[in-house]
């Protein structure tokens, strides 16, 4: 066999590779980077339903997301996913959780979920790892399974309950720069403790006097002994 048959074949094999090759810059409608206005408009979510998870020292955000039936012709497919949580850093989406119906899935074990999720992204690893579930200040879970590239990572993981199971998907560029976030503002949280203590209990005399102030201002004309 010549090498330039073998060249040819390697060659045909990996772009045939390439035009199968997930893409785990997008989940559905949603594109990892997205603005948050654009992910909004795209989930039919209203501003209100945007809560601010952290403030500094950079903006995270999250909202929840109910995905709907896909119709098909006449019929409708049943959809898989019960929930989501769309989180985004300085107004980025950054991490998607997506909670799937355990109704849907009965009966299913993590054999059978990660085999039918590797029929859209491919063959899955299975780190000894945990991750953070359903967001980032949530509880840890271990991780079932995961497919990845070099830019983005997809965790299959156990619900809390472990009544049903659930998908971590993120940006591993932005996500680590959200839990260095995290950790900064829980160490700034820390430092600061000490003057907020402070600054309430400043707060509270200031109250308490007054209080006293209004009180005696209103008793003292009407005292009678």
């Amino acid at each position: 066999m010549s090498h330039r048959f073998l060249k040819l074949t390697l060659t045909a094999t990996l772009t045939l590779a390439g035009l199968h090759a997930a893409d785990f810059a997008k989940y559905r409608e949603f594109s990892f980077g997205e603005s948050l206005t654009t992910v909004t408009r795209e989930a039919g979510l209203s501003p209100t339903a945007i809560r601010v998870a952290q403030k500094r020292p950079m903006l995270i955000q999250e909202a929840d997301w109910q995905p709907h039936s896909v119709t098909l012709g006449s019929a409708s497919k049943p959809e898989s996913v019960r929930e989501g949580v769309l989180s985004f850093l300085n107004g980025e989406l950054f991490r998607i959780v997506v909670t799937y119906d355990r109704y849907r899935i009965e009966g299913m074990t993590a054999d059978d979920m990660t085999e039918a999720i590797s029929r859209t992204y491919g063959t899955a690893t299975h780190p000894t790892a945990e991750i953070a579930f359903r967001s980032s200040y949530g509880d840890t879970a271990a991780v079932l399974a995961r497919w990845e590239d070099a830019n983005y990572t997809y965790d299959l993981v156990r619900t809390g309950d472990r009544a049903s199971f659930a998908m971590v998907l993120y940006s591993k560029k932005l996500n680590a720069q959200a839990e260095a976030s995290i950790v900064e503002a829980a160490r700034l949280d820390l430092a600061e403790a000490p003057q907020r203590e402070l600054d309430r209990q400043k707060k509270t005399d200031e109250d308490a006097l007054a209080a006293a102030a209004k009180n005696r201002a209103a008793n003292k004309p009407n005292f009678r002994p």
